[in-house]
This record gives structure tokens, C-alpha cells and sequence, in this order.
């Protein structure tokens, strides 16, 4: 099973990394990666508490509570796994001169854009395909820029869309009470 996992991550690093490397994707791909990291996640979902309507305040709050939690989440695996990046083990990768210091196995920008992009997808259900369109995009920039294996991807996708759907189950009404309390919404 192990060797199975390990074809698919070296042909599709290959492939996403090497084979369809261009310019314009050399510079999309460095540049929108930075939609699914800690601080555009964290600031977008903060705008939305500031500066939207009760619903739109709900559903910020909702998106900084699935963060923090999929990011303990990420985080944890990181330390406990200890994947290292595929740059530091595959040779001649396209690395974009991106050199990070913690673990690769769950990519913490894919499961920070699904987690967004699913809350999103349950509370406005019209922006289901454009958020999943942007999060897949992350996602692949995170293999394309050679910083994840696509099962680190895989992962994100699966824990990002999971702690959103568990969170929005069993936590938005707990969520709905505090900004209540907190008069953020009415």
C-alpha cells in the first residue's frame, strides 16, 4: 500500500512540477499559493466578521473556528508524522527558491482554503464552485512550487472539508450563542 502511495506522489509530482512548468504558472502559481496561508485565511475571515451583515458575521466566526481547529489539527500531524518536504528528498524539483522549516504531511494551505471554501459552500451555496475552483488551485500551487506531495494535499482537502462539515454540525450553534452574547449578530 505504502509503494502505492509513493507511485502516485512521484508521478503527479512530476507531472504538476515539471511537465506543465511555464512562466505564467511559475508566476500565478507563487503568487496565489499565499491565498491558502495563516494570514489571508485569518484576515479574510476576520473582514467578514468586521464588516458583514449578521449572517456574513456568523459565517467568519464559523470559518476562524474551523481554522483553529484544522490548523491544531495540521500542525500536530506535522509534528507526529514528520514527512519531510519532497524537495528535500526528490532531486531537481522546481523549488521557486522556497525553503520552509516545518514538516510537509498535511499541507496546512490546503486545508486552510477547503476549510474556508467549505464553510463557505454551506452557508452560501451559490459559491460552492468558485471557492472549491480557488482551493483546488492552492492546492495544486502547492505542488506545483515543489513544498507538497500530492498526498499532503490530499489530506488537506479531506481534514479541511471534514473539520468544516464536523464544526458546522456540532459547534455553529455554540458559535451562533457567542456572537449573540457578543451582540454580533441579532
Amino acid at each position: 500500500m505504502k509503494n502505492i502511495f509513493k507511485s502516485f506522489d512521484n508521478y503527479l509530482i512530476r507531472l504538476i512540477n515539471d511537465r506543465i512548468k511555464n512562466d505564467f504558472l511559475d508566476k500565478f502559481m507563487y503568487r496565489v499559493t499565499d491565498l491558502g496561508g495563516a494570514i489571508f485565511s485569518t484576515v479574510f475571515s476576520i473582514i467578514l466578521v468586521l464588516f458583514g451583515n449578521a449572517t456574513i458575521r456568523l459565517i467568519g466566526l464559523e470559518a476562524l473556528v474551523v481554522l483553529g481547529l484544522s490548523q491544531i489539527v495540521v500542525q500536530s500531524l506535522k509534528l507526529i508524522l514528520s514527512r519531510e518536504r519532497p524537495y528535500t528528498i526528490i532531486e531537481h524539483l522546481n523549488t521557486f527558491g522556497i525553503s520552509l522549516k516545518d514538516y510537509s504531511f498535511p499541507s496546512g494551505h490546503t486545508t486552510a482554503s477547503f476549510s474556508i471554501a467549505t464553510v463557505l459552500a454551506l452557508n452560501i451555496p451559490n459559491v460552492l464552485l468558485l471557492t472549491y475552483l480557488i482551493a483546488t488551485i492552492i492546492g495544486v500551487s502547492r505542488i506545483y512550487l515543489g513544498v507538497h506531495y500530492p498526498t499532503d494535499v490530499l489530506a488537506g482537502i479531506i481534514l479541511g472539508v471534514g473539520s468544516s462539515i464536523l464544526v458546522h454540525i456540532f459547534l455553529l450553534q455554540y458559535i451562533e450563542e457567542f456572537a449573540s452574547v457578543f451582540g454580533l449578530i441579532y
